[in-house]
């Protein structure tokens, strides 16, 4: 390294070169980490040997996971995220149809004229609409 010692900032490059290699390397880890511990199509004895490998030979198991798993990896991320998608459009749809006071108040309404409720029902209804908005 005699040419990174006469240029300092040689010497920073590098170091930052490798902490950022480190840091995506550490990233990727996680990730596999996070998807082999997700996975229900391997059995508990599997996920110890790819664990063992991935701490024995950290960048090789990181690297062999990654080349024998993609395909898997990316059906089980995509699986999550449809999933994802789903209980949030379910929470928009149901806390959309609650926090909407005039079509609440317009079914009470509907049901204040055809009778099923009565008026004091209805004015709490109402109230209580017009509170939570």
């Amino acid at each position: 390294m005699v040419i990174a010692s006469s240029f300092p900032l040689l010497e920073v490059f590098w170091l930052m070169l490798i902490f950022f290699a480190f840091v995506v390397w550490l990233a990727i880890l996680f990730t596999i980490i996070g998807d082999l511990f997700r996975r229900h199509d391997t059995s508990g004895f599997m996920k110890v040997l790819w664990i063992i490998l991935l701490i024995v030979m950290p960048y090789l198991g990181v690297f062999i996971y990654l080349i024998s798993q993609h395909k898997g990896m990316t059906e089980r991320q995509m699986e999550r995220q449809k999933e994802a998608e789903s209980q949030f459009s379910q929470y928009v749809q149901a806390a959309g149809a609650k926090s909407d006071p005039t079509e609440q108040i317009a079914k009470a309404k509907t049901l204040l004229d055809s009778g099923t409720i009565n008026q004091a029902e209805f004015d709490k209804i109402k109230q209580q609409a017009l509170g939570a908005s």
